[in-house]
This record gives C-alpha cells, sequence and structure tokens, in this order.
C-alpha cells in the first residue's frame, strides 16, 4: 500500500510518529498544501501504538465549546473519509449513550447537552425508557444496584475500523510524495541556540533528528509519539506536563448483534460497543499509575467483567477473548497541546489521553495548515503549551476521562 524507499539526510518536514496523527499530517501537508518533501517516523510499524490499540469510538459532544467545535470538524471528516482517501474505514454511525447513575451524573449530562446544542451538536438527554429502547440489554430497572436515571445520546457519534483509517492515510501520503519510514528510532531531537546549559530549550532552533540510521536535516520537527511525547519533547528541551498511563481494553467471542449503540458509563468507569462481526469491546479509564509498561492485568479483567454485568446482566455467559493495553498522554486539563513550541521549528500534537484516535483527522488538518502557514489555526488556537503557565485551562474531564 506505500513504497519502501532509502532515508535521505534532508526533507523539508519530519515527523515523529506514524500513527494516524502523524500519518494524516502528513497527507493534509500533501493535499492541501502541497508540501511533499516530508518522512514520517516510527520506530516500530505504521500504526503500531494507540492507532492501532484503541476501541475506535469517534463522537463530538464533548464539555467545552473549544472541545465541541474541535471535535466536531473530525466527526465530518470521517463521515467523508472513505470517499477522500478511497479506501472502506467501516464507519458505523451507532449512537453514542453516556448513562447517568445519579443525581449529579445527570446534571453533568444536561450541561453538556446544553453547550452541545449551542454549538449545534445532535446531543440530548433520555430518559430511562429511551435508553431501553436504544440498548434493550440494558438494565433499567428500579431495582439495579447503579440504576440509569438517563443518558447524554449523541446520534452521530459510532465507531470506525483503526487500522483502516491508518492504511488509508498512509497509502495516500504515500501517493502524494511523502516518505514513510518504518523501524526508524528518533534519538535525538538536533536544536542550536537554545537557552539551556545543553544548548537546547527556548530560544533555540530545530535543525534536524538523530535516528537509528543517521541524522536527518530539517527545519521543522513534529513531535506526534502520544504516550512518548514526553521522551521526544525532552531531547528538544521541552518540557511537557503530561503523565504516561496505561489504558486497557478487551474483547468477547462473535454473537449475534444485539448492541446497536456505544455505551458509556462514566461512574462505573466502563464503556462497550458491538462490532459488524459481533464482538463486544469493552474498555476503562486509565490505570491509576504512571508506567510504559503495558501488559494487561487480572485486576482490570475483573473489574471490568463486574461493572459490564452491572448494565447488562444477561451476557454472563459471553466469553472473554483477549486483552491489549495501550499507552495515553495525560495532561492536566485532559485536553491535547497543539501547535508551536518555544523552540523554533519544534511542534507538538500530543496529549491526546484517552481521545486521540477521534482526532486524528482534525489534528493532521490543523496542524498541517500551522505548518504551511507559519500560524496558529483557529480551531486549535485553545490548546497552546503555554495555557499551562498562564493558568488558561480547557478542562474536558468531565467529558474525556473515560468518554472515547
Amino acid at each position: 500500500m506505500w513504497r519502501d524507499v532509502p532515508l535521505r539526510t534532508s526533507y523539508d518536514v519530519v515527523i515523529v510518529g506514524g500513527g494516524v496523527h502523524g500519518l494524516a499530517c502528513a497527507y493534509y501537508l500533501a493535499t492541501n498544501h502541497g508540501i511533499t518533501d516530508v518522512a514520517v517516523l516510527d520506530k516500530g510499524y505504521l500504526g503500531g501504538g494507540g492507532s492501532g490499540r484503541n476501541t475506535a469510538i469517534v463522537r463530538s459532544n464533548y464539555l467545552t465549546p473549544e472541545g465541541v467545535a474541535f471535535y466536531d470538524r473530525s466527526l465530518a471528516l470521517y463521515n467523508t473519509m472513505a470517499v477522500d482517501l478511497n479506501i472502506n474505514v467501516m464507519f458505523s454511525r451507532r449512537g453514542h449513550m453516556t448513562l447517568a447513575h445519579t443525581d449529579s451524573a445527570l446534571r453533568t449530562m444536561r450541561w453538556r447537552a446544553e453547550v452541545n446544542k449551542l454549538q449545534d451538536i445532535d446531543s440530548d438527554v433520555i430518559g430511562p425508557d429511551e435508553v431501553k429502547r436504544l440498548a434493550p440489554s440494558l438494565d433499567v430497572s428500579p431495582g439495579a444496584r447503579y440504576p440509569i436515571l438517563g443518558a447524554l445520546h449523541h446520534p452521530p457519534g459510532g465507531i470506525v475500523r483503526h487500522d483502516a483509517v491508518v492504511w488509508g492515510y498512509a497509502r495516500g501520503a504515500d501517493h502524494r510524495g511523502v516518505e514513510l519510514h518504518q523501524k526508524t528510532e528518533v534519538l535525538d531531537i538536533l536544536v542550536e541556540g537554545g537557552d539551556g546549559p545543553d544548548g537546547k530549550g527556548p530560544g533555540g532552533t530545530v535543525t534536524g533528528v538523530r535516528t537509528s540510521r543517521g541524522d536527518i536535516s530539517a527545519p521543522i520537527v513534529v513531535n506526534c509519539t502520544a504516550g512518548w511525547a514526553t521522551l521526544i519533547s525532552d531531547m528538544a528541551g521541552v518540557a511537557l506536563p503530561i503523565s504516561t498511563r496505561p489504558l486497557q481494553a478487551a474483547v468477547t467471542e462473535p454473537v449475534k448483534v444485539f448492541l446497536p449503540t456505544v455505551v458509556v458509563s462514566g461512574s462505573l468507569h466502563v464503556y462497550v460497543s458491538q462490532t459488524d462481526r459481533g464482538e463486544l469491546v469493552f474498555g476503562a479509564s486509565v490505570d491509576p499509575f504512571n508506567t510504559y509498561n503495558i501488559r494487561g492485568s487480572l485486576e482490570f479483567t475483573e473489574e471490568l467483567a463486574g461493572h459490564v454485568l452491572e448494565l447488562m446482566p444477561s451476557i454472563s455467559r459471553m466469553r472473554l477473548l483477549r486483552q491489549w493495553s495501550g499507552l495515553c498522554d495525560m495532561t492536566p486539563d485532559y485536553s491535547p497541546i497543539m501547535g508551536f513550541t518555544p523552540v523554533d521549528g519544534f511542534l507538538c500534537d500530543v496529549g491526546w489521553g484517552t481521545y486521540g484516535f477521534k482526532a486524528g483527522p482534525v489534528s493532521g488538518e490543523q496542524m498541517a495548515e500551522a505548518i504551511a502557514t507559519g500560524r496558529t489555526p483557529k480551531l486549535i488556537e485553545p490548546f497552546p503549551l503555554s495555557r499551562f503557565a498562564a493558568g488558561d485551562l480547557v478542562g474536558e474531564k468531565g467529558a474525556a476521562a473515560v468518554g472515547h
């Protein structure tokens, strides 16, 4: 689907990270701006990080006006992606339902619904009867341990085949002249003139990258490495307020489709959807510790299964086939860090936490515009690194902690 070409010693743009964000950025640089002297570097294989380890849910019913506008643009790009990339990405509009089990949770759902409506997003609060109609397998009885008082219903939400998205962007970028280099690890970011003792940091200028296959000169380097974001940024002398935590997920054996919508419970820290093949895909919130270890745990499986059965007791005899884990780059306000940094020529598209996949298309589009024009596009203006020092946070925890 893409070429295997020799690594050159110079490019106009080097993108570190061959997931959906890095590939989308390369694709839109070539498609929208005619910039094709671009290299995408990945120490493993394309889509081998978070892009291949997520649960492929897309939506735009976030909590802040800035987040809603941003993710709505991404959802629009997903809706036309099959045609734009000429590949079946298996986008399935299922609807996205966030359950409320308490009065306070129901108030939060109404808050989110009103923010969504003001941004012209199709989102509303529904009662238990409508929840039951949309997802008959859910237990909405008053005697349930966690009674369902209502839900935030977002009809445009759905699921996408994550591998197809990666392949589509990779093939599209390659066909336009972008070079994709797998098994190419970045060992250092080359910076000159910085204020730090090693000549890096604020005030410096990027001159290229050092890789496991040799040095590359480039005036622009973009960090799209998700869970490894701080390691790459530290190489340039740019400190990021990000902690890396594992996020686990699991899948069952396939059965006849009975769950037509995506179901999320923030109170129970669980979400579930059913694929076209019939598997139930489950996930939870990030593990409560920092690590680069992505091994699964029995504790996660037991807790996840217990909470899912509290929502849908009828699936108790289904068999869990496998579980996996990925790395999440968590910021203090659960919003990303995008755009330019104090090091000239070094840009970041990181800090996505548990919701990076759904943001891939719009992130690539907006980062490509920033690179091509030298200006910060309006959609990503709320997400600069400088907001943490200024205290101008974009608090998305209420919509993103287990939102997926």
